[in-house]
């Protein structure tokens, strides 16, 4: 084999496509999806859940602080399965195995073999990033089914497929949007590595365009509610990126971050297929994707993102990496030996890691020993004082007995007030806390300012009577007559800053609560 002649050519894919590589990654995908489910229930809600349970009520084509999807994924759990957290897991869990599996398929496209398409795929089932953030109902989740959908279509049409691929994927592109707005930092990318090669002939025919059309009219409602409320979203973000609450890093940091939250011994991999997707041996078009990743990181690092927004992109550069070190191994006499021994110590190292990469695979109890033991925890993605669990563990726990103190403060009062007293959160956690668990406490809808909450409004409620939680004494006494201390919330594992008091506050001295709502309004 030299280094003139294609590596592996369409027939070698071809005969590669056996049943057995079909077996594999449908085994591991299907792995990966069990293993989520079997510790789905192993904690509590995480806060973004409780909010997005809040949205599946409200459903819209646009919230202050995200798309549309997540919702409508949350809705479609809910009503079909349950609200349970092994129900708001379930999809999660099966895209993390259909990341697995877009992967192979990546690889395969590539030209990798056996190895190699194992390689890629178990290096993306052990990531201490997908583990963590695949086991929770977010946005990120799916992040990297649309942009690895999309590269998946891209490499298919410059290996000669139809050109009316375009059209799939610019409705993968405008899904993508609909779920998180980041697709267009990718597609952005993508933009730049067709101008900069020579797949910019990709311009000169009318389907890459028909795509585009496709992507902006699936994003076109999203689109049209940011500009009918003056671009909500934008507002948050600024207010995010001058309140100072993300953790930011300089570039050597957040690369250096980049290879531990992908785990460390697969750095190697990833690093070499995105040498070889700029490299593009064969003039393929694979340096698009190799651009694509450059201009991501440089937006990233120019805009202080956190930690793990690229990660939805490195699936592709993991598939390239696979080929990679299946050539390099394939060249040595022992070369299937040592290459079985990394796959090994990956998924060894990998289950090391896995509990403090936010995988819930212990018990609270037994992550905190671990983690003492070990001297070591995940990277911070914010700067707010934290207790015994690090944020994303220490965010599920103590909704439910939040919603218990104000609960009981509730139903202390005569029935006739309890009819027009209104509950008060002063971000959504909070307020989703009493809209989920509330409800079955016979608590009434929450209200607050912070983020979509604000527009959903005051529910009718006057201000007359209403349980603040966490705000300081002076403040409410400056707005209300009355106000009493009606309970404490604290849980032991929860953030700190989740440790407040309660008040009961009547007689309010701006007036109606409608008239104020506002000057409630906190975005961040």
């Amino acid at each position: 084999m030299t280094g003139s002649a294609p590596v592996e050519s369409n027939p070698e894919r071809t005969r590669d496509a056996r049943p057995e590589i079909w077996a594999f990654l449908g085994g591991l995908s299907f792995l990966v999806f069990a293993a989520h489910m079997l510790v789905s229930g192993r904690y509590g809600y995480f806060v973004d859940e409780l909010y997005y349970l809040a949205c599946s009520h409200h459903l819209a084509w646009g919230y202050v602080d995200q798309p549309p999807l997540i919702a409508v994924i949350t809705w479609l759990e809910r009503v079909t399965l349950d609200d349970s957290l092994s129900a708001l897991h379930f999809l999660p869990a099966v895209a993390a195995g259909l990341r697995v599996l877009l992967t192979g398929l990546i690889a395969r496209e590539l030209g990798a073999r056996r190895f190699g398409i194992a390689l890629a795929c178990v290096c993306v089932a052990v990531a201490p990033i997908y583990l963590g953030l695949d086991s929770l109902l977010t946005m990120n989740v799916f992040e990297s089914l649309f942009w690895m959908g999309a590269a998946l279509v891209v490499l298919k049409i410059f290996s000669g497929a139809s050109q009316r691929l375009w059209l799939l994927f610019g409705a993968i592109c405008g899904v993508g949007l609909l779920n998180k707005h980041s697709m267009l930092i990718f597609g952005f990318g993508l933009f730049v590595g067709l101008l900069l090669t020579s797949q910019r002939k990709q311009f000169a025919k009318p389907w890459i365009w028909l795509g585009g059309l496709i992507a902006f009219l699936i994003f076109l409602p999203n689109l049209l509610w940011e500009i009918h409320r003056h671009f909500p979203t934008v507002e948050l973000l600024r207010n995010v990126q001058q309140s100072g609450r993300n953790t930011e890093m300089g570039p050597g940091t957040f690369l250096l971050v980049q290879a531990f939250i992908l785990h460390p011994l697969a750095a190697p991999v990833w690093i070499a297929g995105l040498f070889e997707l700029l490299r593009d041996r064969d003039g393929q078009g694979w340096r698009v994707l190799g651009i694509a990743y450059a201009v991501l990181m440089i937006c990233m690092l120019t805009m202080h993102g956190r930690m793990y927004y690229p990660a939805p992109a490195y699936p592709m550069l993991f598939a390239a990496g696979g080929l990679v070190f299946g050539r390099w191994f394939a060249r040595w006499q022992s070369g299937r030996w040592l290459g079985s021994a990394y796959i090994a110590l990956l998924v060894v190292s990998g289950l090391v890691l896995a509990p403090l990469a936010y995988f819930p695979m212990l018990t609270v109890d037994q992550y905190i020993a671990y983690s003492r033991f070990m001297h070591f925890g995940p990277p911070r993605i914010e700067n707010n004082r934290l207790g015994p669990l690090p944020q994303i563990y220490a965010d599920q726990f103590g909704w439910k007995e939040m919603a218990q103190v104000v609960a009981d403060a509730y139903h202390k009062l005569p029935p006739e007030e309890q009819k027009t007293c209104g509950i008060l959160g002063q971000n959504y956690g909070q307020a989703g806390a009493i809209d989920f668990f509330g409800a079955k406490m016979g608590l009434p809808p929450a209200i607050s300012g912070h983020q979509n909450y604000f527009y959903w409004g005051p529910h009718g409620f006057t201000g007359e009577c209403l349980i603040v939680m966490d705000d300081r004494p002076e403040r409410l006494h400056e707005l209300f007559e009355s106000v009493e201390l009606v309970g404490t919330v604290t849980h032991p594992l929860s953030m700190p800053y989740e440790h407040f008091e309660v008040y009961l506050c009547r007689r309010p001295k701006f007036g109606d609560l409608e008239k104020a709502w506002p000057k409630i309004k906190r975005w961040g």
